[in-house]
């Protein structure tokens, strides 16, 4: 009886310790999974109906890598159209955004949202060479995502905004090139539309704001690594002003005019640098909004409103762009 009693109780442990076993192996697999998702975004894609999103890397500064989001239809038999954005956030924070590529993507474009360095961690003109770099990476991708390499453009809003003018004006230009990947396909693009981006550094405390854009601890002087005052040869450099010129592509500008961070005056002087150039451009004022066309004053009502604005993008890329159709006419 005590020898069959023993014999029991080694076979209910060996049962319990091969369950415990097989639940750990589980357990285990399931945390790697995790890891290794939290790791590696662009290893993964989401689909939201009938358009794929995913993030990849586009390529490496020293140890560093900058991803950028795509999205894109589950066909890509028929050329698209890509339109590129640069988030804002002062050039020191932000990040790409899946909602605006998303939103690129449903209105007939191939949507691409850039993560770029920031002030923080590179001084210019390490911003304009990741984004002319994300460019480069479209035209290299054409096939895979269905990209027409003939019809890009840049889209972007305040430090945003700038870098997608700077890439609008200065197609060519060896210094804001870099040196980064896919060196053998252009940077340059075939429309541009932007909401109150900075253009001039020198001449932004000339209209009434909230901050001193003199100061060495303002948004542009972080960006180009000593105040604006003292640096004016690299303030140049960093200006899309600066690069102005009969070749550059379509440009629209949106601007509200009680903007405080960003003075209007930057859109004014952008747009009529175009003008003398012969660059067809577009500078929309929008009535009681200070910068992202948040009401100003408050309880006001901007004109045009968000979706009017949203909508005049759409069809400013359209008209110079085209749409997924225009290649199957080719």
């Amino acid at each position: 009886m005590i020898h069959c009693k023993n014999l029991i109780i080694r076979q209910l442990q060996m049962k319990y310790q091969s369950l415990l076993k097989n639940v750990m192996v589980k357990l285990i697999f399931l945390i790697g999974l995790s890891v290794l998702s939290s790791i590696s975004p662009s290893m993964h894609a989401q689909s939201v109906g009938s358009i794929i999103i995913e993030e990849v890397e586009y390529q490496r500064s020293g140890d560093s890598g900058q991803t950028l989001i795509i999205a894109y239809p589950e066909s890509t038999q028929e050329l698209r159209p890509a339109v590129v954005h640069f988030h804002g956030g002062g050039f020191r924070k932000g990040e790409a955004s899946a909602k605006t590529a998303e939103w690129l993507a449903q209105s007939g474009f191939v949507g691409i949202s850039v993560n770029y360095r920031l002030s923080g961690e590179a001084i210019f003109p390490a911003a304009v060479h990741d984004c002319k770099a994300a460019v480069r990476w479209a035209r290299a991708h054409t096939e895979q995502y269905g990209i027409d390499p003939e019809r890009i453009g840049a889209f972007g809003g305040s430090a945003g905004g700038h870098l997608a003018a700077i890439v609008g004006t200065s197609g060519g230009d060896a210094y804001l090139e870099g040196d980064g990947t896919y060196a053998s396909f252009s940077s340059r693009v075939q429309a541009v539309s932007e909401n109150y981006g900075p253009t001039d550094f020198l001449r932004m405390n000339d209209a009434p704001g909230r901050m001193d854009h003199d100061s060495p601890t303002s948004p542009e002087s972080a960006f180009i690594g000593g105040p604006i005052q003292e640096n004016p040869e690299q303030v140049q450099r960093a200006n899309p002003i600066t690069y102005v010129d009969p070749s550059d592509p379509p440009i629209l500008m949106i601007h509200g005019r009680n903007d405080m961070s960003v003075p209007y005056n930057q859109s004014e002087l952008l747009y009529e640098a175009l003008q003398q150039a012969g660059v067809t451009a577009k500078l929309v004022p929008v009535e009681n909004a200070g910068h992202g066309f948040k009401p100003e004053p408050k309880e006001a009502t901007i004109s045009p409103s968000r979706e009017e604005i949203q909508a005049m993008h759409i069809d400013w890329f359209k008209k110079y762009l085209g749409d997924s159709q225009e290649s199957a006419k080719k």
